[in-house]
């Protein structure tokens, strides 16, 4: 077992530096980020003005506001001396040589002689930077590359040197993995490390494709985004992003640190974007790059005259048909073989991508699952390269690749002569991976570590499934424990979801099992209602379903709440409205740290209707420290606009804050550990015994004093202009719920009094031709319409 880090110390308060040190202090950390001392009276001057800066960074950087209060700025001058008493220093200062080797000879003489120290460079040899230092110091010297940005990003590339003490490099694993949520990757010394070798080489491909091939900046980004697996940002957005001069610079300094390289030229700046940083378009942070955003328009540069103009229609033939083909894998194959413009780009693309991934091997890492894990954690694919090698067929990408004259490596050809014809070893009966092919070696097991759940692999196994319909599933997780998994699109709460759920519930009540984890494996764990199934019942007029519908609805919320053996919610992700609701009713619940709870249903011109405005209400009073309406207030207060604005938690930290989650919720930061740490809960709390919450029948609702006081405040913000006329009427109605309804003074309820009255409100709102257009629009856009 290895001792966690609780102190670090970031050196340099640049944009990596700053975000470094906020991510550290998010995961509990007390962090030190120091910079050079400014002239002047205030040495903090510089750190505090980097800092500043990056705390307006959007999304933001903090789990909450408050952790702030964890990071302690200082400079060097006066300061230095705090890191005698840290355990993790991370150097992050300038991309100089010179100036880190000095700042490591001046570290030696400081730190304690079991501090672990690290470079977040990206672009210089980790060894040199640590030469001429102890054979102590450089035992406990590596590189930990941190991609930006480091809160949202997951890869954490170490890079040790030849020095590197193995139990340091397995510890930074552990911690970096555990509590960090980061996806660890050990890369080799070499320049550009992994991801960036790789990301660098596709971004230029995609440039020349726009200079030299005939292909314009939307067409290479339709084809290089979503459509392929990777970000919606894809080649153009994501360098406008980055920074072109960031691109320039990094290209510059791989160049002609890689004259083995048989690609090198790839690497070589073109005209068009060394031009671009010398007119100062930068991408995102000066207002055009590759883009530019003019009067609402998204405009795109023409490379002749260097002015922006309106999108040309794509040339790429009807690809709508691949792009609803929602298995990636299949999407993947039918775009490769597509007969046009579009197929002839992914194929060359991908061919070439694939030989330079297969071509970097042994040279930047020892196996196919760095370079794959790499890309999917760095730059956010779905599928590494490797992985995508294997789904298009190794032997028809082997033949493509000689037909257009892209080298393959001796080790690839040697595969192909011993009859093996993929990377990856799977069982045919699960499609799980057990193994990964190694040159020279054949293949050796790739395991999934013990408290992650590869939930893929487990449902594919038929024998774990109880009971399922087209939308959901009851699993068997082993120990007593059952999975309720939703299916849904975006895992919305349709009524075969909910009619699953009380299934699930029956189940558990008469069988032998210790208790419930409510989750899946996707991106979200739900984005609420389903109001396309809403929608409709409303258009054919059948309001007693809808009805029937909540009603059943906020009966399995209670009844959740109130079960006999331990439920435990696994989130994370958006968790929004019904979503929110369900969570909301759990007794317990196990929170990946990226969890975005919200009581949204305003902007779809609805009030919660499934138990969340009683929830908050109890949960108002319970917050005060007695039951006199003045101290109960301001806690309503606080809720009602939280739902009135429709406001979404950016951590489950903030959620906490907010009310959506109870303090004894459990946040795991690596959030691929939740199901396994949900599944730990259950069995934790029927050893000890399990008891549901106490019935909660006494509210203290405060009535039409208080309910004045939040039509107050919903007016103030119409006359200011931040809500509409309709925001306000919704507004009205929540205030009415959420104060008890017509009661004139404040009054002890129970939570059916509180239900009902969400019933009977919710249900006209449906009615209402401004909540019709805004359910229309939101499914349409998947935006809120504010009218």
């Amino acid at each position: 077992m290895f001792k966690p880090f609780r102190t670090a110390a970031v050196l340099g308060a640049g944009v990596m530096g700053s975000q470094i040190a906020a991510y550290l202090a998010s995961a509990g950390l007390t962090v030190h980020l120091l910079d050079l001392s400014a002239p002047g009276d205030n040495k903090n001057k510089i750190v505090e003005t980097s800092f500043k800066k990056a705390l307006k960074l959007n999304p933001p950087i903090l789990f909450t506001d408050k952790t702030v209060r964890r990071i302690i700025l200082g400079n060097f001058d006066q300061h230095f001396h705090r890191l005698a008493k840290v355990d993790w220093v991370i150097e992050a200062v300038v991309e100089n040589l010179e100036i880190k080797q000095q700042l490591m000879e001046r570290l030696q003489g400081v730190i304690s002689n079991d501090a672990v120290i690290s470079t977040n460079t990206s672009g210089l040899p980790i060894n040199e930077i640590a030469k001429g230092r102890s054979t102590s110091f450089r035992s406990r010297f590596l590189g930990t590359h941190f991609f930006n940005p480091p809160r949202y990003l997951k890869l954490l590339e170490i890079i040790p040197t030849t020095d590197t003490h193995s139990q340091v490099i397995e510890r930074l694993q552990w911690f970096g993995r555990l509590h960090l949520g980061k996806g660890v990757v050990v890369a080799k010394d070499t320049p550009n490390f992994i991801a960036n070798r790789i990301g660098i080489y596709v971004t230029m491909l995609g440039i020349r494709a726009f200079t030299q091939q005939g292909y314009t900046i939307e067409e290479i980004d339709t084809l290089t985004g979503t459509i392929a697996g990777r970000p919606k940002s894809a080649t153009f957005r994501t360098a406008d992003l980055v920074g072109l001069d960031t691109l320039v610079y990094v290209a510059d300094n791989l160049y002609p640190a890689i004259a083995h390289d048989e690609s090198r030229e790839v690497f070589r700046v073109p005209n068009l974007l060394r031009k671009l940083v010398n007119i100062g378009a930068l991408g995102a942070k000066t207002g055009r790059g590759f883009y530019k955003k003019e009067e609402g328009q998204i405009l795109s540069l023409n490379p002749e005259t260097l002015t922006y103009e309106q999108a040309l229609p794509l040339n790429l033939e009807d690809l709508s048909a691949i792009g609803r083909i929602e298995d990636l894998r299949e999407r993947l194959r039918v775009l490769y073989h597509h007969q046009g413009r579009a197929g002839a780009f992914f194929r060359q693309s991908t061919l070439e991508m694939l030989g330079y991934s297969a071509r970097r091997l042994p040279e930047i890492a020892d196996t196919p699952v760095e370079i794959d894990r790499a890309m999917r954690w760095g730059f956010s694919w779905e599928l590494g390269p490797f992985e995508i090698w294997d789904i298009l067929g190794f032997e028809s990408v082997l033949a493509d690749m000689e037909a257009a004259g892209i080298q393959v490596p001796a080790w690839v050809e040697k595969m192909q002569h011993s009859g093996i014809n993929r990377f990856y070893q799977k069982d045919a009966e699960i499609e799980k991976t057990e193994g990964v092919y190694l040159p020279n070696q054949g293949y050796i097991p790739v395991a999934t570590p013990a408290d992650e759940i590869n939930l893929a692999a487990f449902k594919s196994d038929l024998k774990h499934t109880l009971w399922q319909n087209p939308e959901a599933a009851l699993l068997d997780m082993g120990d007593g424990v059952l999975l309720y998994e939703f299916r849904s699109k975006a895992n919305t709460l349709s009524m075969k979801v909910i009619e699953g759920l009380s299934e699930a519930l029956d189940i558990l009540e008469v069988k032998d099992f210790r208790g419930l984890v409510i989750g899946n494996d996707g991106q979200n764990f739900s984005a609420g209602a389903n109001l396309g199934e809403m929608a409709m019942l409303a258009q054919t007029g059948r309001y007693e379903v809808i009805a029937n519908l909540i009603s059943k609805f906020q009966t399995l919320m209670q009844r959740i709440h109130y079960f006999q053996k331990p439920i435990v919610a696994a989130i994370g992700g958006r968790v929004l409205g019904g979503g929110c609701e369900l969570v909301m009713a759990c007794p317990q619940v196990v929170a990946a740290a990226e969890s975005y709870l919200g009581l949204v249903e305003l902007g779809a011109g609805l009030i919660p209707g499934g138990g969340g405005i009683m929830r908050m209400a109890a949960l108002a009073a319970q917050r005060a420290a007695t039951e006199s309406p003045s101290q109960i207030q301001p806690f309503l207060t606080s809720a009602f606009e939280t739902i009135a604005m429709a406001k979404v938690s950016k951590s489950a930290s903030e959620a906490q804050e907010m009310g959506y989650l109870s303090p004894t919720a459990k946040i795991v930061i690596n959030g691929e550990r939740r199901l396994f740490v949900a599944k730990e809960e259950v069995i934790s709390l029927e050893r000890a015994g399990y008891l549901p919450p106490p019935e909660r029948n006494s509210i203290m609702v405060l009535g039409h004093p208080a309910r004045a006081v939040l039509e107050h405040a919903a007016y103030i913000l119409l006359q200011g202009g931040f809500i509409s006329e309709y925001d306000c009427y919704l507004a009205n109605r929540l205030a009415y719920v959420i104060t008890g309804g017509e009661l004139s003074a404040p009054t002890l309820v129970d939570e059916n009094y509180l239900l009902q009255l969400e019933r009977e409100t919710f249900l006209p709102l449906l009615g209402e031709k401004k909540t019709q257009e805004r359910i229309a629009h939101l499914l349409k856009t998947k935006k809120p319409l504010r009218n």
